[in-house]
């Protein structure tokens, strides 16, 4: 997850009490809790920051490492590993990235671990300082499933950063893409980390996707089915007027091709629509009615 200040998150300060934060938490929990804001994605963001933020702060042991090492708390365990095997082996650990006789690092004293956060300069014949990588970020971008179907701009805020991306047709529930550079700052010249973006798009009350077709259940009268005539039908990008066959038996799937969901990255290309028609049974009929139903009974 990207690195947020949890006890600003949770609104306590940093010498907070385990009660303190256990009542922050559930005051804001209940304000922004899914089931009393359905539609709402800033509120669903919230409750996870705050989610995240109390499972943290609530323990003790991971709070103590967030305490001390910031947002490398993760990382914690493997500091104190190295810490402990330069110690072992006779060396101080060196928190300072240059050495006090000669301002030049000694390799040895880095593991790999080191290695693969940091990584290393050489500049006018000596080691400089190491580059620290940023810190990788993630968000979720909650997307309708028409909005999904459209290549568009969307302005994303991301750690107090308002960023404006672009999302390409055809994108998936679940889908997650990788912004390059758009993560935390790097120190000491180190690169930026990066941004993963996850789309969250919820079920439409109209279309059910399946890759990229869509399925949508049109209803059709009885008279309609059995004389046939037209049916005006919704599709993503408008209505069209089909043509119902005589005779159309309840549960009939008609493809519609081309008329589906847009394949990611793929300009032009696009999925099915299959309906499915139900034929809906009329009711209320007057005793006239009736009759005549009863006369075409007779007659089959």
């Amino acid at each position: 997850m990207a690195y947020i200040d949890y006890y600003n998150i949770l609104g306590v300060s940093k010498d907070a009490s385990q009660e303190d934060i256990k009542k922050a938490f559930k005051k804001l929990a209940r304000k922004y809790h899914p089931d009393l804001n359905p539609n709402d994605p800033d509120a669903h963001r919230k409750f996870q920051e705050i989610n995240e933020a109390n499972e943290v702060l609530s323990d003790p042991e991971k709070r103590k490492k967030y305490d001390e090492y910031g947002e490398n708390w993760k990382h914690a365990d493997e500091f104190e590993a190295q810490r402990q095997q330069a110690n072992s082996q006779g060396g101080g650990f060196h928190t300072s990235f240059w050495s006090s006789s000669d301002g030049e690092a000694d390799a040895g004293e880095f593991s790999d671990f080191f290695e693969s956060l940091f990584g290393s300069r050489r500049g006018s014949g000596r080691r400089q300082a190491y580059g620290y990588r940023g810190q990788d970020y993630t968000a979720e971008l909650h997307l309708t499933l028409q909005e999904a179907a459209e290549t568009h701009k969307q302005v994303l805020t991301v750690n107090g950063k308002n960023l404006r991306i672009t999302v390409p047709a055809g994108v998936a529930n679940g889908q997650t893409i990788k912004l390059a550079g758009q993560g935390g700052a790097g120190m000491n010249g180190g690169p930026a980390g990066d941004l993963y973006i996850t789309f969250v798009i919820p079920d439409d009350a109209r279309f059910k996707r399946k890759g990229d077709d869509l399925y949508e259940t049109v209803p059709i009268d009885l008279y309609t089915a059995v004389l046939g005539g037209e049916q005006i039908v919704e599709t993503l990008n408008g209505k069209v007027k089909l043509k119902v066959q005589p005779g159309t038996q309840n549960q009939t799937k008609v493809r519609l091709k081309g008329k589906g969901f847009p394949v990611y990255k793929q300009e032009g290309v696009f999925g099915d629509l299959i309906l499915t028609y139900t034929v809906t049974i009329p009711t209320n009929l007057s005793e006239q009615q009736k009759n005549l139903f009863r006369q075409i009974q007779s007659l089959s």
